[in-house]
């Protein structure tokens, strides 16, 4: 807050990767007999508990009715939604949340138009999607991790600092938040303000869930998360990971359709806790569970004469303290509250009711 070297045969498959895919927007979803065209449903999932949403495409009876090999039934779990106005969107192209089958498929809002697609690097489902000549800035607690080199420091030494302030170490902080995430496994797992990727990796590496999508809003973090998905040999094209460019307070999934967020060390950073937490809250389903972790304003043991010297410093960041924070999460609907403290480092955890 980037995959395994691939054998001859499998370079008609990086040949495809990097060529364009999507048509222009005025032919994006024109009638063709030949596609497979998905539609985002709340009728199934990946595991019955899990009411997440879903696709599903079977051939048209016409097709059967001409003794041609109907297509194949897909249904598998699948969440993302128009952040403009949360209506599931429109797919065409290969199924799945990996990597290959996101950059090789296009998405559309059947209800405004819009039209969403891979960079390259990642699926870019903010509202500021392909806006030609607006570009909006976000307060400097956000734009400093837009910063190319902040990325690319972030897994290079940055992260690791946070020990200091008694983070416990990626490792075990994964291992207290995989705790948490028990009754969530089998469902889709949304690691917002990812960063470089760092947990995300960790929990698609685990195989614990039909999907990780790995979420943030700046560009270049998840630019670096490509790359050490890339460079890594336990990923290969099938993997459950999707990198997803999206705003926290914005996000593009519909309601009740995500079982498990995590946010590491992301509370502080964001512009409106209220209403990131609001949004995770409206994005769990019922019993979805949400870990997160950040820094106190101030650990227990800070003198109290130096507190509010301490507040004026770091007042640019949203640095929150315990019961402050479970303030926010019961307000926006949140239940279960339950917290962790070492120094200035706290994990969290609240679930849906």
């Amino acid at each position: 807050m980037a995959m395994a070297a691939l054998t001859s045969s499998s370079s008609s498959a990086i040949t495809l990767l990097n060529k364009p895919f999507l048509p222009n927007r005025s032919s994006f979803f024109s009638s063709n007999s030949h596609s497979t065209l998905l539609r985002f449903s709340a009728s199934a999932s990946v595991r019955p508990r899990f009411p997440s949403a879903a696709i599903s495409t079977v051939a048209p009876e016409s097709d059967i009715n001409k003794n041609e090999t109907p297509k194949i039934k897909i249904e598998e779990t699948q969440v993302f939604a128009c952040p403009v106005c949360y209506e599931p969107l429109l797919r065409k192209g290969p199924s799945g949340i990996n990597l290959q089958a996101i950059y090789r498929s296009g998405f559309k809002c059947g209800q405004c138009n819009k039209t969403y697609s891979s960079k390259d690097e990642y699926l870019d489902l903010t509202v500021t999607a392909d806006l030609d000549d607006y570009n909006e800035v976000k307060p400097i607690t956000t734009e400093l991790f837009r910063s190319p080199l902040v990325s690319f420091l972030y897994e290079r030494g940055w992260r690791q600092a946070f020990k200091r302030s008694g983070f416990p170490g990626p490792d075990e902080e994964f291992r207290m938040a995989e705790e948490y995430f028990k009754e969530s496994e089998g469902g889709i797992l949304v690691d917002v303000s990812c960063g470089s990727g760092l947990f995300s990796r960790k929990f698609a590496k685990s195989g614990k869930y039909s999907g990780v999508i790995a979420l943030d809003y700046s560009e270049n973090m998840l630019r670096q998360c490509k790359e050490f998905i890339k460079n890594d040999d336990t990923f290969d094209n099938s993997t459950n990971i999707a990198v997803v460019r999206a705003d926290v307070s914005r996000l593009p999934f519909p309601s009740g359709s995500v079982d498990a967020v995590h946010a590491g060390a992301a509370l502080h950073c964001w512009p409106s806790p209220t209403n990131a937490i609001a949004e995770i809250c409206r994005v769990l389903r019922s019993g979805g569970v949400f870990v997160g972790t950040t820094f106190l304003r101030y650990s227990p043991s800070t003198p109290w004469i130096i507190r509010p010297f301490q507040s004026r410093i770091l007042q640019s960041y949203n640095y929150l303290m315990q019961d402050e924070i479970k303030d926010v999460c019961t307000s926006c609907g949140l239940t279960d509250y339950e917290d962790y403290i070492q120094d200035s480092f706290i994990m969290f955890t609240a679930r849906k009711p």
